[in-house]
This record gives structure tokens, C-alpha cells and sequence, in this order.
């Protein structure tokens, strides 16, 4: 067996997303275009910070309203934000069933309180449980607003490695961001780009699952 532990991305890899719907929302709340500031590969200054916890979501929504230069409310700001989480397909919770059985699983995730509480709410109408169900999946869950800090600094990956006494010569890490993978690649991980958003067709192509 090639590894011993495999850490999951969230977004793009077990549940699906679309970055473009969060800027489609907004526009069409704001009935204009609105300049794509956030996507998968480049984001402004705030959402790095919010990503980290260094800022509040009241402190977040403050800085969307200024970004955006309109009146919006916050809900709508929440609204739009949460527009780009879509669905966690149950296929993809019974694969990180099987997985544990042979594997040590992770979860590393840049998110955010307000994306969390969606996702909670996402996990209880996948699975009909609450969201500690599906942190049971895992050996260990680690978001990147309760570390103060954010991939793809290699450094929220040695605290992942070094918590949990990781051999990152038998530790495989995937996610759908390259920059991610890079990151993880220079702590001394394995990693996968998942560019195809197949994560189950990777891990039987791989012969893990």
C-alpha cells in the first residue's frame, strides 16, 4: 500500500462548488456586473484575512459592502457568498467510509464561519444528521479560520503533519487549487491536482479505493 494517509480538500474535491455562482448572485442583486474579486486562483486581501479568522463576518460583510460600493444587506451578502457551495454527493461520503477502514483520513479546508454554517446545513440534508457525523468521517478535521492560517502556505500542512506524527512519504494530499497542491508539494507531501473534479475516479484509477 503506497499510503498510509490521504488529507481531503473540502470544496471541489468532496463537495461540489461553482465559484462563478457567488458573483452571478451578487450581480443579480445588485443589478449590475460585478468584477469577478474572488475566484478560485486569486482573491483580495479580505478574504485571505476572513479565511484565517483574523476578521469577524460582521468585519467581512463590512468589506464586501465596500468592495461592492452599493447598498446591500447582510443577509444578501450571505446569500451570495454561500451561492457557490453546492452539494455533497453521498457516493462521495460512503467512499471516505470505505477509505477509513485502510487509510488514516483528514480534512483540510480554507473556509469560513459563514461557509461553515451553509455547510452544516448542506450535511444534515445529505446525510439526514448533524454535522458531527460527517467530522466522524475523519480522523481529524482542520478549517482554516480556527488555525490562523491558510493554504497554500506550507505551514498549515506541518501542522497537520506534526499533530498527527504524518510520514509525508506515505501521505497523499488532493485538491482541486493548484496553488494548494504546490504548497503541499513544498512541505514534503504527495499531492494531486484534481482538475477533473472526479475525486472517486482518481482514487480507483490509483488503486486506493
Amino acid at each position: 500500500m503506497k499510503y498510509k494517509a490521504i488529507i481531503f480538500d473540502l470544496g471541489g474535491v468532496l463537495l461540489n462548488l461553482r465559484y462563478e455562482n457567488t458573483l452571478d448572485k451578487f450581480s443579480e442583486i445588485l443589478e449590475k456586473p460585478v468584477s469577478p474579486f474572488y475566484t478560485q486562483k486569486e482573491q483580495t486581501e479580505l478574504f485571505d484575512e476572513y479565511e484565517k479568522g483574523n476578521i469577524s463576518s460582521d468585519e467581512f460583510r463590512l468589506g464586501i459592502k465596500k468592495i461592492v460600493g452599493e447598498e446591500i444587506t447582510n443577509d444578501q451578502i450571505d446569500e451570495a457568498w454561500n451561492a457557490m457551495l453546492l452539494d455533497l454527493p453521498i457516493k462521495r461520503v460512503e467512499m471516505l467510509k470505505e477509505l477509513s477502514k485502510k487509510y488514516r483520513i483528514f480534512l483540510l479546508s480554507n473556509t469560513n464561519a459563514i461557509h461553515i454554517k451553509a455547510f452544516e446545513t448542506i450535511v444534515k440534508s445529505t446525510l439526514g444528521n448533524d454535522f458531527g457525523d460527517f467530522k466522524k468521517l475523519f480522523e481529524k478535521g482542520y478549517y482554516s479560520y480556527e488555525m490562523g492560517d491558510r493554504k497554500p502556505h506550507p505551514s498549515i500542512f506541518e501542522t497537520v503533519i506534526a499533530e498527527n506524527n504524518l510520514d509525508k512519504s506515505d501521505t497523499l494530499f488532493i485538491d482541486d487549487s493548484i496553488q494548494h497542491v504546490e504548497g503541499a508539494k513544498k512541505a514534503g507531501l504527495h499531492a494531486h491536482h484534481l482538475s477533473d473534479l472526479n475525486v472517486i475516479k482518481f482514487l480507483k484509477d490509483e488503486g486506493i479505493y
